[in-house]
Parts: C-alpha cells; structure tokens; sequence
C-alpha cells in the first residue's frame, strides 16, 4: 500500500471518522457501540490492517482473521453470496465494512446463546463446549477494555 494510502486509512480511523462506524454498527444491530470498539481493541488492537492465522498444535493455518473485528476467513462464503464483499480484501481496506460484518457477526451470536458476557465470548472462542473457558477469558479481557473505554466517556 502506498504511504499516502496507509496516511488515508489512518485519518478514516481516528476520531470523529472511526465513532461513526462503530455508532452506525452499533445502531443496525442493536449493539453498544464501546462495546464494538472494546472489541475491535481487543481482536486487533483497532489495527485495521491486521491479520492473524489461527493454527492448530501442529503448525497447520486452520483459518485466518482479517481487519479491525479479526473476521474469520469461515465467514467469507457466505459474505460473498451474501454480495458483502468480493474478497478478503475488502475487509482490509474497507474498515467500516469490517465493522459492521463484526457486528452483524455479534448480532447473530447473542440471537443464538443470549445476552450474557459469555456468550460474547463465543464471538472469538466459538460455541463448542471445550472452549468455555477461552470464551469467559475473552468475554473478561473486553469487559476490562469496555470498562476503560466507558469511563473515558465525556
């Protein structure tokens, strides 16, 4: 990506630009939209070029997560039939979209397990039942980031 790209995503992200995304998600899906931005700090450090493969004990990329919301490549089929996006791309260069697919994501996870702070967990840990305990970490390491973000709020 060139440097006046880059310069241009960043500015999109910062202040007044990056709360409008996560207030527009926040308002379709019914979400809190601290409760996104803690998310999008907790998954990618509201980096919105990040990329993360997620690899089994033996090395082997199982999947791979892109963007500020960390979207699992498991969800691009059905992103793509959906018309979303084209590509994988377009989570990475198009933080808003990102957003909001995080979102609708959340939307459809708390449709499925309730509105309990585990079951947000499921957002990065999934609904198997050995993953318990990684969706009760995850759901605390957001909580302590919302919090933070909660009281920085004017």
């Amino acid at each position: 990506m060139k440097k006046t790209g880059l310069l241009f995503l960043l500015l999109t992200l910062s202040g007044p630009a990056a709360a409008l995304c996560f207030q527009a998600a926040g308002l379709r899906y019914q979400l809190d939209p601290l409760l996104l931005k803690a998310m999008a700090i907790q998954e990618s450090g509201l980096n919105p070029r990040a990329i993360n493969h997620n690899k089994n004990k033996a090395g082997k990329v199982l999947s791979t997560d892109f963007g500020l919301m960390q979207i699992n490549s498991l969800h691009i089929p059905t992103l793509k039939t959906l018309g979303v996006i084209r590509s994988k791309e377009d989570l990475l260069s198009n933080a808003c979209l990102n957003v909001q697919t995080g979102a609708w994501i959340l939307a459809r996870h708390l449709n499925i397990c309730g509105h309990h702070w585990s079951c947000l967990g499921s957002y990065n840990a999934g609904f198997a039942k050995n993953n318990q305990h990684r969706r009760i970490k995850y759901a605390r390491q957001v909580y302590r980031r919302y919090q933070q973000l909660r009281s920085q709020r004017p």
